[in-house]
């Protein structure tokens, strides 16, 4: 299993696609917090997520976030 950042931007007027497109999409995100700027006005979203590869990172999301997001392969590092 790899770790991966996935990375997902949409514009303003998309905000409100962007999260109901979750509802009734099948992913073990859903129901999970995730990092985000929306209320800020940066309309950008990040989940961390482990999975065998970038394509299989990516089908975590529904086709239309998983579609404007890219997938960041990652690791923990400790910081000294």
């Amino acid at each position: 299993m790899a770790s991966f950042m996935l990375h997902h931007r949409h514009a303003p007027e998309e905000c409100p696609s962007a999260y109901a497109v979750w509802k009734g999409f099948e992913s073990p995100l859903r129901g999970h917090q995730a990092t985000s700027t929306c209320r800020f006005g940066g309309h950008e979203i990040w989940w961390e997520v482990d999975a065998a590869n970038e394509t299989n990172a990516l089908r975590l999301l529904p086709d239309y976030v998983g579609e404007r997001s890219i997938a960041i392969r990652i690791n923990r590092e400790d910081i000294p």
